[in-house]
């Protein structure tokens, strides 16, 4: 079953773009990773997808209903903006409670238990917490009414690293309770780390939507090569090379193709010393961001 469906979805601002022709879904108990620079279209497909922001075209479904037409379907869902904002004068508590009202039940228990895991305290108020602080506030606003489907957009930016490593954790634990998550963001480790399948935006567009693991996979090679003198980079302007850096003696690409075509390039050069590994996550991005369109 799909939980996301998103098909031809276009959001255009005048002159400007925004999104164009996105298609992907997303499955129920997957983790999905959206990923794309700033500014390539990730908030705007998440603001269109939850009728935030009217689409020009295309459609957005979430449990097969959409939340322009069937608003009452976002209480299946937890939602973290990229940024988020609050009454300064209201406590943290109060505020967590006001939330908790329009779900119908009694969110107290989780409340308390979410505080805890993040190091919020409930007693302050909004306008004295720091940037990182009210993030957490969102976080568990998100998850306050254990939804089924969590949209979590650049969620830990203000976070600090013990937060961050928290904050994974309990994403974890919210995936094996059955929770579907569909995380943006622009940090290739985060994606690595918790996805099973991710699409790559560009400039409004989905130029590659792929299982991490098939990413990393054996079709693509990181290459090192240190050889006695300095080469001239053309010797590997060969199809399949991206992410091409020479320093000195040293050279370092990326490499996706017969892996033979590249040895035949490599065996005319006099090596000291060569290394072939998978590359990371976000080497594989690279590759798709600065090769010709």
């Amino acid at each position: 079953m799909n939980v996301i469906e998103i098909n031809n979805l276009t959001k255009q601002y005048g002159k400007a773009r925004g999104i164009v022709d996105v298609n992907l879904n997303v499955e129920e108990g997957e983790v999905f990773g959206f990923i794309g620079p700033n500014g390539a279209g990730k908030s705007t497909t998440i603001r269109t997808l939850l009728g935030l922001i009217y689409p020009s075209s295309g459609t957005a479904t979430i449990f097969g209903e959409s939340c322009t037409k069937n608003p009452e379907v976002r209480k299946e869902l937890g939602y973290l903006p990229s940024e988020v904002f609050y009454y300064d004068n209201m406590r943290v508590i109060d505020l967590l409670k006001y939330s908790a009202s329009f779900y119908k039940k009694d969110c107290t228990k989780r409340i308390n238990e979410l505080a805890e895991i993040m190091d919020l305290d409930l007693k302050k108020k909004i306008d004295d917490l720091s940037f990182g602080n009210k993030k957490k506030v969102g976080i568990v606003q998100g998850l306050l009414h254990e939804p089924k489907l969590i949209i979590l957009d650049e969620p830990t930016s203000g976070l600090d690293p013990l937060m961050q490593q928290r904050f994974f954790e309990l994403i974890e634990s919210e995936n094996k309770r059955g929770a579907t998550i569909f995380f943006s963001s622009h940090i290739l480790s985060e994606v690595q780390r918790l996805c099973n399948r991710v699409a790559f935006i560009k400039e409004g567009k989905i130029i590659k939507l792929e299982k991490v693991s098939t990413l990393q996979e054996n079709s693509y090679k990181k290459i090192n090569i240190e050889t006695k003198e300095a080469i001239d980079g053309e010797s590997f302007n060969i199809d399949g090379v991206s992410n091409l850096k020479v320093k000195g003696t040293t050279t370092s690409f990326i490499y996706k193709g017969n892996i033979n075509i590249i040895m035949k390039t490599i065996s005319k050069m006099e090596l000291i010393n060569i290394s072939i590994v998978e590359p990371d996550l976000e080497e594989i991005f690279m590759h798709y961001y600065t090769k010709e369109e």
